[in-house]
């Protein structure tokens, strides 16, 4: 089932299975998120839970015991349940059932918010742990966004413009997509990393030690797309690999994928979040957009 929000700058809508978004228009009608292609890519906006990205041979370990659990969690692939809709505001909710215990044995409520304030578009992200241990995941987004922004231009007419000065520094991943453990320094140009489609030969970049907002953006066009993150220690950044996808992904972390050839043991990984019995985790990040 699909919901609405609006007001006079920002259009938005979501969809109950993952609470993934599949819409965002501005004031003008401008559609700002990738509509999805089967060339390239069939998503939109994941969210991503409980874990990020791949886990060696797709399994972990908690407890002693072992797990199986997909690429990006399950939560993407749910029906989350309509608690809050308003014309400015949604929020919805999953909590785990027999099926969802066998693949992330944890007692939880998980809701996500999506809140409209002017032309910003606020995602929180709340997990209750309603169990009686401590439970550990991962969390984060993975909204897609048209490259070129207008009609008009070409993918390598953008740049990622970081909000302040930094150097990041890019988590080296193997050849399938997985944590080696080495890090390098990713140098910016002039702040920014310039947009080409060979960036993703490689699969996704993604960076630590960066600025917490980071904007799409284009000398050709006054138009932008603006994402900031506080609370997430990585940014992801991709497109289909070795293609001309128009498009990008601009992904907020809160963790990292699985090491080279470990089966993570969840107590054990460091990056992962951690919440107590009956403790409340909440994460807030933004989509703003429009016209310079």
């Amino acid at each position: 089932m699909r919901l609405c929000i609006q007001n006079a700058k920002l259009s938005v809508i979501a969809d109950t299975l993952g609470g993934e978004l599949q819409s965002l228009r501005d004031g003008d009608g401008r559609e700002y998120l990738w509509q999805g292609d089967a060339r390239y890519w069939t998503g939109k906006a994941p969210n991503l839970f409980p874990y990020i990205a791949r886990l060696t041979d797709g399994k972990y370990r908690y407890g002693g015991r072992e797990y199986t659990m997909g690429i990006h969690g399950f939560i993407c692939a749910s029906e989350l349940k309509p608690v809050l809709v308003q014309s400015e505001r949604m929020v919805l909710q999953f909590i785990p059932d027999d099926k969802t215990k066998e693949i992330y044995p944890f007692d939880f409520v998980y809701e996500i918010e999506y809140r409209l304030q002017d032309n910003e578009l606020d995602i929180i992200y709340r997990i209750r742990n309603t169990g009686d241990r401590r439970m550990y995941f991962g969390i984060g987004g993975h909204p897609g966004f048209q490259v070129p922004l207008d009609e008009d231009g070409a993918f390598e007419d953008y740049e990622l413009k970081f909000e302040r000065a930094c150097s990041p520094e890019q988590i080296i991943f193997s050849e399938d997509c997985f944590v080696t453990g080495a890090v390098k320094s990713f140098p910016l140009e002039e702040n920014g990393i310039r947009l080409r489609h060979g960036l993703f030969d490689h699969d996704a970049i993604v960076l630590k030690h960066m600025a917490d907002a980071v904007t799409l953006t284009s000398g050709q066009s006054g138009r932008y797309v603006k994402i900031r993150y506080p609370q997430m220690k990585y940014l992801g950044i991709w497109h289909t690999p070795r293609s001309e996808a128009p498009y990008v992904c601009i992904e907020p972390w809160s963790s990292l994928p699985s090491r080279q050839g470990i089966i993570e043991d969840l107590e054990k990984q460091e990056d992962l979040v951690s919440v107590e019995e009956n403790g409340v985790y909440c994460n807030q990040w933004s989509i703003s957009c429009g016209r310079k």
